[in-house]
């Protein structure tokens, strides 16, 4: 099974947008939860545009399922996450002008401070994730900071897999993921994939051998507009495990 983790962070931004105490992330979480999410994804920003420490502090003590706290590799994240122990930390960029997250981790110019951020959150017992290009030499790399798992940015895949006319043209898309999440299952790294994935394309990972794990959040806040946050959650959660929406019927992974 792949486990869905809901992004709530698009909550925030609506509720920032008028500077109100409503539409709460946390209540969002709760909805998530009984929709069937495996766990609530969170990124604390540094500039705080959505997501605000409060958020996490009340996630950690509300929901039932784990927190998966998103967040730069800064001194201040670090502390704040050894804080509140979340169950995993995933450590992305952050740009300020961007709009989401637009890439994986430099890992090679970052490496000393990934490795002595993994070292410190691993040790008071929080898994911690690398928010990565999917490529064997990022899984490479990753492995060596002794983080438990990585997390494949998907954006270029997603738009990709979107243009693509044929079937044989997805597959080829999808080719990309299966060699990372293969790579990652070598060197005992968990696999998880976020960043771009919607209705019309998560049912791909389902042809991922090793998938473990799909960080989604746009589109599921914008799917619950029209039906409802659990429904929402409901039915992505299908799109990534339910046989019946697999994409290309036949072999179970892509070879």
């Amino acid at each position: 099974m792949i486990r869905l983790g809901v992004n709530i962070d698009h909550v925030a931004t609506v509720r920032q947008a008028r500077g109100e105490s409503y539409p709460d992330p946390v209540q969002a979480a709760v909805f998530a939860e009984l929709g069937g999410a495996d766990n609530i994804t969170a990124h604390l920003r540094e500039d705080r545009r959505h997501v605000q420490d409060r958020d996490i502090e009340l996630l950690k003590q509300t929901i039932k399922i784990p927190l998966n706290f998103e967040m730069a590799c800064t001194p201040e994240m670090v502390a704040f996450a050894i804080k509140i122990r979340p169950h995993a930390v995933t450590l992305v960029p952050e740009k300020r002008q961007e709009r989401t997250t637009e890439g994986g981790l430099d890992l090679k110019s970052a490496f000393q401070g990934l490795k002595a951020a993994v070292d410190t959150l691993q040790s008071r017992g929080i898994l911690v994730s690398l928010f990565v290009e999917p490529t064997e030499e990022a899984v490479e790399i990753s492995a060596k900071t002794g983080a438990k798992a990585v997390e494949f940015h998907t954006g270029k895949f997603c738009h990709a897999i979107d243009a693509a006319g044929s079937t044989l043209d997805k597959l080829n898309v999808l080719s990309s993921l299966v060699k990372a999440s293969k790579a990652a299952a070598s060197a005992s790294l968990q696999s998880h994939f976020g960043h771009g994935l919607h209705y019309g394309n998560a049912n791909w990972l389902q042809m991922v051998p090793f998938a473990e794990e799909a960080n989604i959040g746009h589109a599921i806040v914008g799917r619950a507009i029209f039906c409802g946050l659990e429904q929402a959650v409901r039915e992505m959660k299908s799109l990534l495990n339910d046989p019946k929406n697999f994409p290309v019927p036949g072999e179970r992974y892509q070879k």
